[in-house]
């Protein structure tokens, strides 16, 4: 007869296809009979953290749900961190995990309800009679409100028979929130004056505009409005019109891109929470701008909101382009001009800091053209392009990102753990999508995560490159997962470790202000023999030219060719720019 351990898996695999855990003695006998009851596939990680982390990337490159499982105890412990990381980033997900018997605590059982509560996540515990049902209402809550959820098997209950397992039910989702109310009616209503009466209107769009499905109407609104757009570091790519799009706000924007935001006169938010970072520190825009934001939070999510509508950006942004249609043909309400519609903060345009005859992309709208198409996007999202080796004779990150990036193959994913580094792939990797480049760890500010997520994104998106961009620092925390991570992704799969020999953050940070360095300090550490220990290529890159081997793996046989880790030895000195924005902000 079936067990309890069986229910849930049956049960789990009718909605989630993928699995990702470490075996013990808690979770033996649900990983039995996932094995050899199921369709779902197991992926086995070495350390219990990435257990989650390869659930949550795969949700991320996929929008599909996944499951994590660790056995109880230590192994739930070690969970905790990329528990953390999902409920900050909303990503739905299933950890299983064994628990204590129902008898009570053994000297090695702790409070797992209430360490997942402390992290944020709702813990269901199975039984006897309800293991299907208890599994179902779990992957409910997690795909209604974009948290993970952990459920728990007891361990006196894991083995015992329960009979047939039942037919279960569908989760039951709730349909997309639509803009409800006469509050929410009449500010669309502005948001659709502001934008059809605007001079340099703007767009900016996050992640839940992806994970709505919005970019096909944001881009209808983008072209109905001669709107410039631009995303949060979540959402590269969800404007279908590129050659309109700044990139991304915040410190990874280029300065021309920024400027050009800082003079628009109406902006609209879409599915971005505006944190500290795409907000620049409260400066991406300039003390005029009309600000309006539409998002599934409660509430305005920044003092800068003018209006808010709480709403799906795909229905909202839908409205907004029937709205905006009316108002252009004539139909709607009568506008006033655009010039007499904002002040002129609003219409100011910055030029301090220019040369005489030096030129910039125009801001300034020219009558009877949409603002999109009187300035020069190509050039205002330029980076700076760097040097060939710095100062110290170690690599300038920024030419090796350039040069990493007309090499990569474009049918990529990219995955990010934490750390100073992440600028150079946010700035000079350009994505097709959002759920093409992820960061796991950002959420909670956590590094380590980088390895486990190639197990995810590689499951996930099985036809296409997968790109780990990571730092020493955290390279080295989950170390363990170099090998599932080569294992997973095999000869789709390549790792580009910016190695600083040191925990380059907090020497910018803090080293700067005459902290002790040593403890920031990392003795430079050889990752290609790192990886070639576990059946990767690993190629010490020193010289651009050593990432010629880049060029010519791209072109090699996917099934033959192994995994590819470039170990770049490159230069502490060069700070990323939304570093020295942190850093002045900090002083």
């Amino acid at each position: 007869m079936p067990t309890v351990s069986a229910h849930v898996a049956h049960t789990l695999a009718q909605h989630i296809d993928a699995v990702f855990g470490v075996m013990g003695n808690g979770n033996a006998y649900f990983l039995d009979a996932i094995e050899t009851q199921t369709d779902a596939v197991f992926t086995a990680v070495r350390h219990e953290q990435g257990a989650v982390v390869a659930a949550d990337a795969h949700f991320r490159a996929s929008g599909r749900i996944a499951a994590g499982t660790s056995t109880y105890g230590a192994g739930f412990t070690n969970t905790l961190t990329a528990l953390a990381e999902a409920v900050q980033a909303h990503v739905p997900l299933v950890l299983v995990v064994g628990d204590e018997p129902t008898s009570g605590p053994r000297p090695w059982d702790v409070d797992q309800i209430a360490l997942a509560s402390a992290v944020g996540a709702r813990t269901y515990t199975v039984g006897r009679a309800d293991a299907a049902a208890t599994t179902v209402i779990a992957i409910e809550h997690a795909l209604t409100y974009r948290v993970p959820v952990v459920l728990a098997i007891p361990y006196d209950v894991a083995a015992l028979e329960a009979g047939a397992v039942p037919e279960a039910p569908a989760p039951r989702l709730p349909a997309p929130l639509a803009p409800r109310g006469e509050f929410a009616e009449g500010t669309l209503g502005e948001i659709a004056s502001a934008l059809a009466g605007a001079s340099r209107p703007f767009l900016l769009a996050g992640r839940g505009a992806w994970l709505a499905g919005a970019g096909e109407a944001l881009g209808e609104l983008a072209s109905q409005t001669g709107a410039l757009t631009a995303s949060s570091a979540l959402g590269r790519g969800v404007f279908p019109e590129s050659q309109y799009d700044l990139g991304v706000t915040g410190g990874f924007g280029a300065d021309g891109a920024m400027d050009l935001v800082r003079s628009a006169d109406v902006a609209v938010v879409f599915g971005a929470s505006l944190n500290q970072f795409t907000m620049r520190f409260g400066e991406l825009f300039a003390p005029g701008t009309r600000v309006f934001q539409i998002d599934i939070a409660p509430a305005a999510t920044h003092p800068h909101v003018g209006g808010f509508v709480r709403a799906d950006a795909r229905l909202a942004a839908e409205e907004l382009v029937t709205r905006v249609g009316s108002l252009v043909s004539g139909s709607g309400p009568e506008i006033a001009p655009a010039e007499h519609n904002f002040g002129a903060e609003a219409r100011h345009t910055e030029t301090s800091g220019l040369a005489d005859g030096e030129s910039r992309p125009a801001s300034e709208a020219v009558p009877g053209r949409p603002w999109r198409e009187t300035v020069d996007v190509a050039v205002a999202r330029t980076y700076d392009e760097g040097d060939d080796l710095a100062a110290d004779g170690r690599l300038d990150p920024r030419s090796a990102a350039r040069r990493i990036a007309e090499l990569l193959p474009s049918d990529r994913v990219v995955v990010s753990d934490g750390g100073h580094f992440i600028g150079w792939a946010n700035m000079y990797w350009p994505v097709a999508a959002p759920d093409r480049m992820m960061m796991v760890g950002t959420a909670f500010q956590s590094i380590g995560q980088g390895w486990p997520s190639v197990v995810g994104a590689a499951l996930a998106r099985r036809e296409s490159t997968v790109v780990l961009t990571s730092g020493d620092g955290g390279g080295l925390m989950a170390i363990a997962d170099l090998e599932s991570a080569v294992r997973a992704a095999q000869g789709r799969g390549i790792a580009v470790i910016w190695n600083d020999a040191a925990y380059g953050a907090e020497v910018n940070l803090y080293g700067l202000k005459g902290l002790a360095e040593g403890p920031m300090r990392i003795p430079e550490v050889d990752f290609a023999a790192f990886g070639a220990a576990v059946g990767a290529e690993g190629v010490v890159v020193k010289t651009l030219a050593d990432l010629d081997r880049l060029s010519t793996w791209a072109l090699e046989d996917a099934a033959t060719r192994r995994f590819l880790l470039l170990d770049l030895r490159i230069s502490g000195d060069v700070i990323a720019p939304y570093q020295q924005e942190i850093i002045r902000v900090n002083s």
